[in-house]
């Protein structure tokens, strides 16, 4: 089975989404529109309160999947079907919209370090208009693992170095790993073959990623293969590590909605303003 290599790299662009919250648009921009079956990802990370405090109030969302992982700070969120949580440090969010859902994430503080990511994953057609559901996890429930020396794993979804993610019942199989790497440390990351995956050094210093330096800020897309070797270098290093199986459909997008064709998007519009989310 063959290693991993970078077939392309790319630094994320900044932009304003929600009602004006300040972020870093790697995936879903347009040096780099999708890694199918992933259609956005977003870091959001500030200390300056003007910069996420207008939060994202309600919206709609149709066939495709959102997951959030804080890595600081605090947001509540809520949808039009009862359910409502509080996203904490470490803490993730999958959350499967499915036929369509209105949910709201709003901060629960008015000053410090608000960081994360959000990640768009998306629906096979026959699971677009699916009921939604949440999995909401603590960080509790992360494994974490030291597969090598100076090596450590949180595993959020898959299953590696003898341990299992909480995140289960996902259409695209995905292994999502953050891995911190102390210098000089080295570790193989074993792949399902045919998936497609990422990295993306969110923390410290460059790391190296399938043979090559990755910076800090950058994301690499990696070629189909096995296994993929990440290394710390002169500093610690944190790397998301993220993997899922290509749907190989046709896709429709118009902002919160994710449909097969254009027909199906118009559909989802008009659902929306029924009031049948």
């Amino acid at each position: 089975m063959s290693e991993r290599k970078i077939s392309h790299r790319i630094r994320g662009t900044d932009t304003s989404d929600g009602a004006g919250v300040r972020l870093k648009r790697i995936i879903g921009q347009p040096g780099l529109d999708m890694v199918d079956p992933f259609l956005l990802l977003d870091e959001f990370r500030s200390d300056t309160a003007d910069d996420y405090l207008a939060g994202f109030p309600e919206h709609p969302h149709r066939g495709f999947e959102t997951v959030t992982y804080m890595l600081a700070g605090h947001m509540r969120h809520g949808d039009n079907h009862g359910n409502q949580g509080d996203l904490g440090p470490g803490s993730v969010q999958w959350m499967t919209a499915g036929r369509g859902i209105l949910h709201s994430e709003m901060p629960q503080q008015e000053n410090g370090l608000m960081w994360g990511f959000q990640l768009w994953v998306n629906l096979p057609a026959k699971d677009k208009l699916t009921a939604p559901r949440y999995q909401d996890i603590d960080p509790a429930r992360i494994p974490t693992v030291h597969p090598q020396d100076g090596v450590e794993v949180k595993i959020i979804a898959g299953e590696l170095f003898g341990a299992a993610g909480p995140v289960a019942g996902i259409a695209t199989a995905p292994v999502y790993l953050d891995i911190a790497l102390q210098p000089g440390a080295q570790l193989e990351v074993p792949l399902p073959e045919g998936h497609s995956a990422f990295a993306y050094v969110f923390d410290g210093a460059d790391a190296q990623v399938a043979g090559d330096v990755l910076h800090r800020s950058e994301l690499a897309v990696l070629s189909k293969g096995g296994s993929v070797r990440i290394a710390g270098r002169d500093a610690p290093a944190r790397v998301l590590l993220v993997a899922g199986k290509p749907l190989g459909e046709s896709v429709a997008r118009y902002g919160p909605f994710v449909m097969n064709t254009p027909e199906e998007i118009h559909q989802a519009i008009a659902d929306f303003r029924a009031g049948k989310f």
